[in-house]
Protein backbone atom coordinates (compact mmCIF):
# COMPACT_ATOMS: atom_id res chain seq x y z
CA UNK A 1 0.00 0.00 0.00
CA UNK A 2 1.22 3.17 -0.51
CA UNK A 3 2.42 5.77 2.44
CA UNK A 4 1.35 9.21 2.64
CA UNK A 5 1.79 12.07 5.82
CA UNK A 6 -0.85 13.99 7.50
CA UNK A 7 -0.15 16.91 9.80
CA UNK A 8 -2.63 18.29 12.00
CA UNK A 9 -1.78 21.00 14.97
CA UNK A 10 -3.43 21.94 18.60
CA UNK A 11 -2.76 25.16 20.58
CA UNK A 12 -2.38 24.58 24.60
CA UNK A 13 -4.80 26.59 26.82
CA UNK A 14 -1.93 29.25 27.22
CA UNK A 15 -2.08 30.28 23.65
CA UNK A 16 -3.94 34.07 23.22
CA UNK A 17 -6.46 32.55 20.12
CA UNK A 18 -7.39 29.47 23.25
CA UNK A 19 -7.82 32.03 26.23
CA UNK A 20 -10.71 33.50 23.97
CA UNK A 21 -12.22 31.29 23.36
CA UNK A 22 -12.52 29.90 26.84
CA UNK A 23 -13.35 33.23 27.65
CA UNK A 24 -16.09 32.99 25.50
CA UNK A 25 -17.22 29.92 26.23
CA UNK A 26 -17.06 30.48 29.80
CA UNK A 27 -19.29 33.36 29.78
CA UNK A 28 -22.17 31.02 27.90
CA UNK A 29 -21.95 28.57 31.00
CA UNK A 30 -22.35 31.35 33.58
CA UNK A 31 -24.86 32.49 31.57
CA UNK A 32 -26.81 29.22 30.73
CA UNK A 33 -26.59 28.62 34.21
CA UNK A 34 -28.64 31.37 35.04
CA UNK A 35 -30.99 31.19 32.46
CA UNK A 36 -30.98 28.00 29.98
CA UNK A 37 -32.80 29.90 27.41
CA UNK A 38 -30.14 32.34 26.92
CA UNK A 39 -28.84 33.91 23.14
CA UNK A 40 -25.42 34.24 23.59
CA UNK A 41 -23.05 35.27 20.82
CA UNK A 42 -19.76 36.12 22.84
CA UNK A 43 -16.55 37.27 20.82
CA UNK A 44 -13.53 37.73 22.71
CA UNK A 45 -10.04 40.01 22.15
CA UNK A 46 -6.96 39.48 24.50
CA UNK A 47 -4.00 41.77 24.33
CA UNK A 48 -1.31 42.51 26.02
CA UNK A 49 -2.95 43.52 29.74
CA UNK A 50 -6.33 43.64 28.38
CA UNK A 51 -9.41 41.67 27.15
CA UNK A 52 -12.17 43.16 25.55
CA UNK A 53 -15.96 40.89 25.47
CA UNK A 54 -18.49 42.22 22.79
CA UNK A 55 -21.49 40.86 20.91
CA UNK A 56 -25.11 40.32 21.49
CA UNK A 57 -26.73 38.39 24.73
CA UNK A 58 -30.56 38.30 25.62
CA UNK A 59 -31.07 36.48 28.84
CA UNK A 60 -33.19 36.72 32.26
CA UNK A 61 -30.23 36.00 34.07
CA UNK A 62 -27.26 38.48 35.08
CA UNK A 63 -23.53 37.54 35.66
CA UNK A 64 -20.19 40.00 36.41
CA UNK A 65 -18.79 39.37 32.69
CA UNK A 66 -15.08 40.66 34.37
CA UNK A 67 -15.55 38.32 37.60
CA UNK A 68 -15.68 35.57 34.72
CA UNK A 69 -12.74 36.60 32.45
CA UNK A 70 -10.69 37.03 35.21
CA UNK A 71 -11.20 33.52 36.82
CA UNK A 72 -10.54 31.86 33.40
CA UNK A 73 -7.23 34.08 33.13
CA UNK A 74 -6.90 32.61 36.72
CA UNK A 75 -7.24 29.15 35.63
CA UNK A 76 -4.95 28.75 32.95
CA UNK A 77 -2.29 30.49 35.14
CA UNK A 78 -2.01 33.97 34.19
CA UNK A 79 -1.08 35.07 37.37
CA UNK A 80 2.03 37.31 36.54
CA UNK A 81 2.26 40.26 35.33
CA UNK A 82 5.59 39.14 33.59
CA UNK A 83 3.25 36.98 31.46
CA UNK A 84 2.05 39.84 30.07
CA UNK A 85 -1.44 39.87 30.95
CA UNK A 86 -2.43 39.04 34.98
CA UNK A 87 -5.87 37.95 36.23
CA UNK A 88 -5.86 40.78 38.95
CA UNK A 89 -4.83 43.44 37.50
CA UNK A 90 -5.77 43.41 33.57
CA UNK A 91 -8.27 45.50 31.83
CA UNK A 92 -11.37 44.19 31.33
CA UNK A 93 -13.99 45.89 28.74
CA UNK A 94 -17.23 44.67 28.11
CA UNK A 95 -19.67 45.89 24.84
CA UNK A 96 -22.81 43.50 24.88
CA UNK A 97 -26.12 44.41 22.95
CA UNK A 98 -29.32 42.55 22.83
CA UNK A 99 -29.65 39.79 20.04
CA UNK A 100 -31.71 41.24 16.89
CA UNK A 101 -35.21 40.15 17.22
CA UNK A 102 -35.07 39.81 12.91
CA UNK A 103 -33.18 36.73 14.16
CA UNK A 104 -35.05 35.65 17.35
CA UNK A 105 -38.45 35.44 15.21
CA UNK A 106 -36.91 32.81 13.41
CA UNK A 107 -34.88 30.85 16.32
CA UNK A 108 -37.88 30.78 18.75
CA UNK A 109 -40.12 28.65 16.68
CA UNK A 110 -37.44 26.42 16.61
CA UNK A 111 -35.57 26.84 13.21
CA UNK A 112 -32.29 27.45 12.97
CA UNK A 113 -30.12 30.48 13.49
CA UNK A 114 -28.73 30.99 10.62
CA UNK A 115 -27.73 29.52 7.09
CA UNK A 116 -24.72 27.82 6.41
CA UNK A 117 -23.33 24.15 6.35
CA UNK A 118 -21.78 22.15 9.13
CA UNK A 119 -19.71 18.73 8.50
CA UNK A 120 -18.58 15.77 10.85
CA UNK A 121 -16.29 13.57 10.71
CA UNK A 122 -15.33 9.58 12.17
CA UNK A 123 -12.73 7.13 11.45
CA UNK A 124 -11.53 4.16 12.92
CA UNK A 125 -7.99 4.71 12.95
CA UNK A 126 -8.06 5.61 16.67
CA UNK A 127 -10.28 4.22 19.83
CA UNK A 128 -12.72 7.50 19.64
CA UNK A 129 -13.07 7.31 16.55
CA UNK A 130 -11.17 10.56 15.56
CA UNK A 131 -8.20 10.97 13.08
CA UNK A 132 -5.04 10.13 14.63
CA UNK A 133 -2.66 13.58 13.86
CA UNK A 134 -5.53 15.97 15.76
CA UNK A 135 -5.55 13.53 18.53
CA UNK A 136 -1.69 13.04 19.04
CA UNK A 137 -1.65 16.86 19.00
CA UNK A 138 -4.13 17.06 21.54
CA UNK A 139 -2.50 15.10 23.93
CA UNK A 140 0.75 16.51 23.29
CA UNK A 141 -0.65 19.98 24.68
CA UNK A 142 -2.43 18.39 27.61
CA UNK A 143 0.26 16.81 28.54
CA UNK A 144 2.20 20.02 28.72
CA UNK A 145 -0.19 22.27 30.37
CA UNK A 146 -0.12 18.86 33.46
CA UNK A 147 3.37 19.25 33.45
CA UNK A 148 2.88 22.99 33.90
CA UNK A 149 0.21 22.81 36.39
CA UNK A 150 1.68 20.24 38.49
CA UNK A 151 4.97 22.07 38.41
CA UNK A 152 6.83 18.58 36.77
CA UNK A 153 8.51 21.26 34.95
CA UNK A 154 8.45 24.37 36.89
CA UNK A 155 10.43 26.96 33.73
CA UNK A 156 7.23 26.72 31.78
CA UNK A 157 4.65 29.51 31.36
CA UNK A 158 1.10 29.17 29.95
CA UNK A 159 1.39 29.41 26.09
CA UNK A 160 2.67 26.31 23.27
CA UNK A 161 1.24 24.13 20.46
CA UNK A 162 1.86 21.24 19.09
CA UNK A 163 2.00 19.81 15.73
CA UNK A 164 2.77 15.61 14.61
CA UNK A 165 2.93 14.29 11.27
CA UNK A 166 1.51 10.80 10.71
CA UNK A 167 3.11 8.30 8.04
CA UNK A 168 -0.25 6.07 6.62
CA UNK A 169 0.06 3.01 4.62
CA UNK A 170 -3.42 2.76 2.79
CA UNK A 171 -6.12 4.34 5.37
CA UNK A 172 -3.87 3.36 8.89
CA UNK A 173 -1.29 5.09 10.81
CA UNK A 174 1.93 3.29 11.25
CA UNK A 175 4.11 5.68 12.76
CA UNK A 176 4.68 9.55 13.59
CA UNK A 177 7.18 10.91 11.51
CA UNK A 178 7.55 14.03 12.86
CA UNK A 179 6.74 16.10 16.03
CA UNK A 180 6.91 20.19 16.50
CA UNK A 181 6.61 21.38 20.09
CA UNK A 182 6.74 24.67 21.04
CA UNK A 183 6.91 25.85 24.82
CA UNK A 184 6.67 29.20 26.48
CA UNK A 185 9.06 28.67 29.03
CA UNK A 186 11.01 31.90 31.70
CA UNK A 187 14.29 32.95 30.83
CA UNK A 188 17.72 31.47 31.42
CA UNK A 189 16.63 28.10 30.33
CA UNK A 190 19.50 26.36 27.52
CA UNK A 191 18.42 24.79 24.88
CA UNK A 192 19.79 21.16 25.99
CA UNK A 193 17.48 21.46 29.07
CA UNK A 194 14.94 22.03 27.24
CA UNK A 195 14.86 19.60 24.84
CA UNK A 196 15.65 16.86 27.42
CA UNK A 197 12.68 17.89 29.58
CA UNK A 198 10.25 18.04 27.12
CA UNK A 199 10.78 15.01 25.31
CA UNK A 200 11.23 12.97 28.19
CA UNK A 201 8.79 14.32 30.15
CA UNK A 202 5.87 15.24 27.46
CA UNK A 203 6.25 13.85 24.27
CA UNK A 204 7.53 10.45 24.76
CA UNK A 205 4.92 9.76 27.46
CA UNK A 206 1.91 11.65 25.92
CA UNK A 207 2.14 9.66 22.27
CA UNK A 208 1.60 5.96 22.04
CA UNK A 209 4.89 3.60 22.14
CA UNK A 210 3.76 1.47 19.01
CA UNK A 211 4.36 4.36 16.35
CA UNK A 212 6.33 6.37 18.41
CA UNK A 213 10.31 5.70 17.70
CA UNK A 214 12.42 8.36 19.46
CA UNK A 215 15.44 7.42 16.94
CA UNK A 216 13.27 7.40 13.92
CA UNK A 217 11.06 10.81 14.40
CA UNK A 218 12.40 14.15 13.93
CA UNK A 219 11.42 16.14 17.05
CA UNK A 220 11.40 20.28 16.27
CA UNK A 221 11.66 21.84 20.26
CA UNK A 222 11.42 25.37 20.08
CA UNK A 223 12.23 25.63 16.52
CA UNK A 224 12.79 29.03 16.96
CA UNK A 225 15.35 29.52 19.95
CA UNK A 226 13.71 31.01 22.76
CA UNK A 227 9.67 31.04 23.44
CA UNK A 228 9.97 33.85 26.34
CA UNK A 229 7.79 35.81 25.14
CA UNK A 230 3.90 34.38 24.54
CA UNK A 231 0.06 34.44 25.20
CA UNK A 232 -1.42 37.61 24.68
CA UNK A 233 1.82 39.85 24.54
CA UNK A 234 3.26 37.43 21.68
CA UNK A 235 0.14 37.77 19.77
CA UNK A 236 -3.50 38.80 19.98
CA UNK A 237 -6.17 36.66 20.40
CA UNK A 238 -9.98 36.35 18.91
CA UNK A 239 -12.38 33.53 19.45
CA UNK A 240 -12.64 31.38 16.52
CA UNK A 241 -9.49 31.55 14.71
CA UNK A 242 -8.41 27.80 15.64
CA UNK A 243 -11.78 26.05 14.01
CA UNK A 244 -9.30 23.05 12.35
CA UNK A 245 -8.06 22.71 16.05
CA UNK A 246 -11.69 22.41 17.36
CA UNK A 247 -12.05 19.87 14.94
CA UNK A 248 -10.60 17.25 12.92
CA UNK A 249 -7.78 18.78 12.69
CA UNK A 250 -8.00 19.39 8.99
CA UNK A 251 -8.71 15.52 7.84
CA UNK A 252 -12.63 16.36 7.44
CA UNK A 253 -13.75 19.50 5.85
CA UNK A 254 -15.51 22.52 7.71
CA UNK A 255 -18.10 24.86 6.97
CA UNK A 256 -16.08 27.84 8.45
CA UNK A 257 -18.34 28.09 11.36
CA UNK A 258 -16.71 28.44 14.79
CA UNK A 259 -18.10 27.34 18.02
CA UNK A 260 -17.17 29.05 21.20
CA UNK A 261 -19.28 31.75 22.48
CA UNK A 262 -22.74 30.97 20.93
CA UNK A 263 -25.64 29.28 22.25
CA UNK A 264 -26.79 26.17 20.28
CA UNK A 265 -29.36 27.66 18.39
CA UNK A 266 -26.66 28.48 16.59
CA UNK A 267 -26.63 25.78 14.08
CA UNK A 268 -22.49 26.22 13.78
CA UNK A 269 -22.40 24.73 17.14
CA UNK A 270 -25.17 22.46 17.45
CA UNK A 271 -25.67 20.83 13.92
CA UNK A 272 -21.92 19.95 14.11
CA UNK A 273 -22.25 18.11 17.15
CA UNK A 274 -25.26 16.74 15.30
CA UNK A 275 -23.19 16.24 12.77
CA UNK A 276 -20.28 14.36 14.46
CA UNK A 277 -22.69 12.09 16.51
CA UNK A 278 -24.14 10.77 13.32
CA UNK A 279 -21.40 10.11 11.61
CA UNK A 280 -19.45 8.58 14.87
CA UNK A 281 -22.70 6.22 15.08
CA UNK A 282 -22.12 5.12 11.44
CA UNK A 283 -18.68 4.20 11.96
CA UNK A 284 -19.58 2.61 15.44
CA UNK A 285 -22.16 0.52 13.24
CA UNK A 286 -20.02 -0.95 11.04
CA UNK A 287 -21.53 1.33 8.60
CA UNK A 288 -18.08 2.14 7.21
CA UNK A 289 -14.58 2.65 8.23
CA UNK A 290 -14.11 6.51 7.62
CA UNK A 291 -17.72 8.93 7.05
CA UNK A 292 -18.32 12.64 6.78
CA UNK A 293 -21.35 14.46 6.97
CA UNK A 294 -22.55 17.65 5.54
CA UNK A 295 -25.86 19.39 6.88
CA UNK A 296 -27.20 22.45 5.56
CA UNK A 297 -30.01 24.71 7.14
CA UNK A 298 -31.63 27.82 5.94
CA UNK A 299 -32.03 31.06 8.48
CA UNK A 300 -35.18 30.25 10.49
CA UNK A 301 -35.95 26.70 9.04
CA UNK A 302 -35.65 23.82 11.05
CA UNK A 303 -35.50 21.06 8.55
CA UNK A 304 -31.57 21.01 7.12
CA UNK A 305 -32.15 21.51 3.44
CA UNK A 306 -29.54 18.79 2.81
CA UNK A 307 -28.34 15.64 4.56
CA UNK A 308 -24.71 14.20 2.59
CA UNK A 309 -22.72 11.31 3.89
CA UNK A 310 -19.18 10.87 2.37
CA UNK A 311 -17.40 7.41 2.86
CA UNK A 312 -14.56 7.79 0.85
CA UNK A 313 -15.31 4.33 -0.82
CA UNK A 314 -15.24 2.59 2.82
CA UNK A 315 -19.05 2.17 3.33
CA UNK A 316 -20.99 -1.12 3.89
CA UNK A 317 -23.77 -0.14 1.56
CA UNK A 318 -24.62 2.90 -1.08
CA UNK A 319 -24.34 6.65 0.62
CA UNK A 320 -28.06 7.81 -0.49
CA UNK A 321 -29.56 4.35 1.72
CA UNK A 322 -26.90 5.74 4.55
CA UNK A 323 -28.73 9.33 4.39
CA UNK A 324 -31.95 7.59 4.80
CA UNK A 325 -30.95 5.93 7.71
CA UNK A 326 -29.29 9.09 9.55
CA UNK A 327 -32.37 10.90 8.46
CA UNK A 328 -34.56 8.31 9.99
CA UNK A 329 -32.56 8.30 13.48
CA UNK A 330 -31.88 10.79 13.74
CA UNK A 331 -33.89 13.97 14.29
CA UNK A 332 -31.64 16.87 12.83
CA UNK A 333 -33.92 19.80 13.73
CA UNK A 334 -32.12 22.37 16.11
CA UNK A 335 -34.39 22.08 18.27
CA UNK A 336 -34.53 18.85 18.85
CA UNK A 337 -30.59 18.48 17.97
CA UNK A 338 -30.59 20.94 21.24
CA UNK A 339 -33.28 19.02 23.43
CA UNK A 340 -31.53 15.27 22.42
CA UNK A 341 -28.04 16.56 23.44
CA UNK A 342 -29.03 18.73 26.57
CA UNK A 343 -27.41 21.57 24.78
CA UNK A 344 -29.06 24.51 27.56
CA UNK A 345 -27.08 22.69 29.68
CA UNK A 346 -23.73 24.99 30.63
CA UNK A 347 -21.14 22.16 29.38
CA UNK A 348 -19.30 24.35 27.19
CA UNK A 349 -16.08 25.74 28.68
CA UNK A 350 -14.43 22.11 28.93
CA UNK A 351 -15.09 22.31 24.96
CA UNK A 352 -12.32 25.33 24.21
CA UNK A 353 -9.42 23.38 24.74
CA UNK A 354 -8.23 20.27 23.36
CA UNK A 355 -10.76 19.74 20.76
CA UNK A 356 -14.60 19.19 20.77
CA UNK A 357 -14.28 15.98 19.59
CA UNK A 358 -13.07 12.68 20.21
CA UNK A 359 -13.56 13.18 24.80
CA UNK A 360 -14.90 11.13 26.89
CA UNK A 361 -18.88 11.43 27.77
CA UNK A 362 -19.29 11.69 31.10
CA UNK A 363 -21.38 13.04 34.13
CA UNK A 364 -19.88 16.54 35.76
CA UNK A 365 -21.26 18.32 38.92
CA UNK A 366 -23.83 21.69 37.34
CA UNK A 367 -21.48 24.63 38.11
CA UNK A 368 -24.56 26.32 39.74
CA UNK A 369 -25.18 23.16 42.13
CA UNK A 370 -28.34 22.19 39.99
CA UNK A 371 -27.35 18.44 39.77
CA UNK A 372 -25.24 16.98 36.98
CA UNK A 373 -24.73 17.94 33.50
CA UNK A 374 -23.61 15.44 30.56
CA UNK A 375 -19.84 16.59 29.28
CA UNK A 376 -19.50 15.97 25.69
CA UNK A 377 -22.67 14.24 24.60
CA UNK A 378 -22.37 14.02 21.33
CA UNK A 379 -19.91 11.57 21.63
CA UNK A 380 -22.05 9.18 22.84
CA UNK A 381 -22.47 5.85 20.29
CA UNK A 382 -25.83 5.66 21.55
CA UNK A 383 -27.78 4.74 18.02
CA UNK A 384 -25.79 2.00 17.39
CA UNK A 385 -28.26 -0.76 17.27
CA UNK A 386 -31.34 1.42 15.58
CA UNK A 387 -28.52 2.58 12.99
CA UNK A 388 -28.19 -1.59 12.25
CA UNK A 389 -31.85 -2.05 12.03
CA UNK A 390 -32.15 0.37 9.71
CA UNK A 391 -29.45 -0.89 7.41
CA UNK A 392 -30.02 -4.42 8.40
CA UNK A 393 -26.57 -4.92 9.31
Amino acid sequence: MSKRLFTSESVGEGHPDKISDQVSDAVLDAILAKDPNSRVACETLVTTGLVLVAGEISTEGYIQVPDVVRGVLEDIGYTNSAYGIDAETCGVLVSLDQQSPDIAQGVDTGGAGDQGMMFGYATDETDVLMPAPIVFSHRLVGRLAAARHKGEIPWLRPDGKAQVTVEYEGDQPTRIDTVVLSAQHDPDISQEEMRSALIEKVIVPALPKELLDPGDCTFHINPTGNFVVGGPQGDAGLTGRKIIVDTYGGMGRHGGGAFSGKDSTKVDRSAAYASRWAAKNLVAAGAAKRCEIQLAYAIGVAEPVSVHVDTFGTGALPEEQLVQAVRKVFDLRPGAIIERLRLTDPIFTPTAVLGHFGRQSEEAPHPAGKGTVRLFPWEATDRVDELKDALNL
